[in-house]
């Protein structure tokens, strides 16, 4: 029979969902990385997420492909709109993407059931983060409804649980708690427009809300910069 300790965890390579894995496998979970190529323009995440994996000691690490940015509609999948770099905007920011985490959610879901776990972790954020309506607890809580209503696991009395250790926590609690658990974070990506070496820019929002959360921990920043 599987292992009831399995997670099924989503990697996108950045900061928070690294910090995300390394909770899961301190929790005693044995860890399966899931990241999600789904048209990002900042695709250096994905090859930090391979990195990541190994160095926590993902258990596996696989990569899905979904293709959203053939709809557009966010800074993030369609290089016609420009990435803010001037600070955060009133309002959800253009670098939302619609459906994003939905999407990656359903797709850890499946492989969940398919392992025979019954724990997905994410590391969305309601504290140091852009306004995006999809890492609200609001939606969480919504989703696991839906997961334990749509699956065969749920149905059968075996119930899912969606884990988000980071929800209430400040990038600089984030930061300390990862490196309390020897978080690498010179192997993470954040910047929504890193190069293709992983160098970020250090003015979008995202590099922002990283080099304040490790100012006000104060630890040395050891992303690079272009």
């Amino acid at each position: 029979m599987p292992d009831t300790r399995r997670a099924v965890i989503l990697l996108s390579g950045g900061l928070d969902s690294t910090t995300c894995l390394a909770i899961a496998r301190d929790l005693g979970f044995e860890c399966y990385a899931l990241s999600v190529a789904y048209g990002q323009r900042h695709a250096a995440e994905l090859s930090a997420s391979k990195r990541v994996a190994a160095q926590l000691g993902a258990r596996e690490h696989r990569l899905a492909s979904v293709s959203l940015g053939q709809f557009g509609g966010s800074a993030l999948t369609d290089a016609s709109i420009s990435v803010p770099v001037e600070g955060p905007s009133e309002g959800i920011p253009v670098t939302y993407v619609p459906a994003r985490n939905t999407v990656m959610l359903s797709i850890a879901l499946a492989w969940a059931e398919v392992l025979g776990a019954r724990d997905l972790f994410i590391g969305v954020n309601a504290v140091d983060y852009s306004g995006y309506p999809d890492c609200r607890p609001e939606f969480i809580r919504a989703f696991e409804t839906l997961a334990n209503l749509a699956t065969k696991a749920g149905v059968e009395g075996k119930g899912l649980t969606v884990h988000t250790p980071l929800m209430n926590w400040s990038k600089a609690e984030i930061v300390r708690r990862g490196t309390e658990l020897g978080v690498d974070y010179a192997a993470t990506v954040s910047c929504y427009l890193a190069d293709e070496d992983g160098r970020a820019c250090g003015r979008c929002d995202a590099c922002r809300l990283r080099q304040a959360g490790f100012a006000t921990a104060d630890l040395p920043d050891p992303t690079r910069y272009r």
